[in-house]
């Protein structure tokens, strides 16, 4: 699963990160890279909480929509992959049918933007039930 993420920094070396979509999930790094994956760390354990407790994985926002929150003012913005998906189960296969100019539109989306079909697909789904 994506997450964004956004990096501060007042030396130019070490940067503290915030998880814009998971409220109260921060981590910290001596440089860009451990930033990062330190990151990745925070997530997981803090996703692992949340289903734990019953809630569920907030829907991702846009790199855009953050943006425009100005406590996130200045910051470096990035996406960083986070195998959260062995808190809600294994993957299973399932057998559904579209109109194949509809697929075909799908997988060319979900291509352009780094994504799999049954990936999007499944986010759309998140986002329907959520709203």
């Amino acid at each position: 699963m994506k997450f964004t993420v956004v990096l501060h920094t007042d030396d130019g070396i070490r940067y503290g990160v915030c998880v814009p979509d998971l409220p109260g999930c921060f981590s910290a790094g001596d440089d860009l890279d451990g930033a990062i994956a330190s990151a990745q760390e925070a997530i997981d354990l803090h996703v692992e909480t949340l289903i734990e407790d019953g809630a569920d994985i907030p829907i991702r926002a846009s790199i855009a929509t953050h943006q425009a929150n100005p406590d996130y003012a200045g910051g470096v913005w990035a996406v960083v992959d986070v195998p959260v998906e062995k808190y809600v189960g294994p993957a299973e296969m399932i057998n559904i049918t579209m109109p194949r100019l509809l697929l075909s539109r799908i997988d060319s989306y979900a291509s352009a933007h780094g994504e799999t079909c049954s990936g999007f697909l499944v986010q759309a789904a998140r986002v329907a039930m959520a709203a």
